[in-house]
């Protein structure tokens, strides 16, 4: 087995990534023979032995198991809709909600109100692609106040980083609360300072996704731009 492309390249379709039995064709991949070719333009991904492509765009499509961050767009009387960064619906039901008893006719809205956002786990997708939510499970929340922003969802793995390595450097560097959804939506809590710096970050990490080294640059990015700031200026 060998692999023909480095790791976190850009890729186009019918490029051959690996010849040999080794690997598996995933997401964005194929199998000929004993090649794996490409079957979209994305960005070549290595998992043990799956090889896939992560598209350089789209939107957020909806799948089992994925933590995302909604957005309540209308309040019914069996549950709430949700915006969920995608062209498809979603719903909370009251069951899946909380598991206190709601009397028939209750306001909602204690729960969750429009424009309230929410860190939230989708249980199902129907063939209709209509999303089941669910607020049960570990760290699964109302959101309080902070800055919403938005990336291309493909990137959040390299946001994330390994293990949540990448993430959890800018929370560290910068004191600064941030959640990030499968979904490409990205809460962040902390000063004025310390936000405005974390969105620059994040954005400069969307940018260069693909580019090897990513962790390390964005290391001397903060430590640059830190320096650059007033002792304490993005401390809470």
């Amino acid at each position: 087995m060998a692999l023909c492309v480095n790791e976190k390249e850009i890729v186009v379709p019918g490029e051959v990534l690996a010849t040999g039995m080794d690997n598996l064709p995933a997401s964005g991949t194929f199998r000929d023979g004993d090649q794996i070719i490409a079957s979209r333009l994305g960005i070549m991904e290595v998992s043990g032995r799956l090889i896939r492509i992560i598209p350089l765009s789209g939107n957020y499509l909806p799948k089992r198991g994925d933590t995302v961050i909604a957005r309540v767009t209308d309040v019914t009387l069996s549950g709430w809709r949700m915006d969920i960064n995608s062209p498809y619906l979603a719903m909370l039901s009251l069951k899946d909600a909380t598991s206190r008893f709601i009397k028939k006719g209750s306001d909602l809205t204690q729960f969750f109100d429009l424009g309230d956002f929410v860190a939230i786990k989708i249980i199902n997708v129907t063939t209709q692609k209509i999303t089941d939510l669910s607020m049960r499970g570990p760290g699964l929340k109302k959101l309080p106040e902070g800055r919403i922003i938005y990336v291309t969802p493909s990137k959040v793995p390299r946001i994330i980083g390994k293990e949540g390595s990448m993430v959890s450097m800018v929370k560290k560097n910068l004191d600064c609360r941030i959640l990030v959804g499968q979904n490409g939506v990205i809460w962040l809590n902390g000063s004025p300072k310390a936000e405005l710096l974390a969105v620059e970050t994040i954005r400069k990490i969307e940018r260069e996704a693909h580019i090897n080294g990513l962790t390390d640059r964005v290391g001397r990015f903060l430590e640059e731009r830190l320096k650059q700031e007033a002792p304490s200026s993005v401390e809470k």
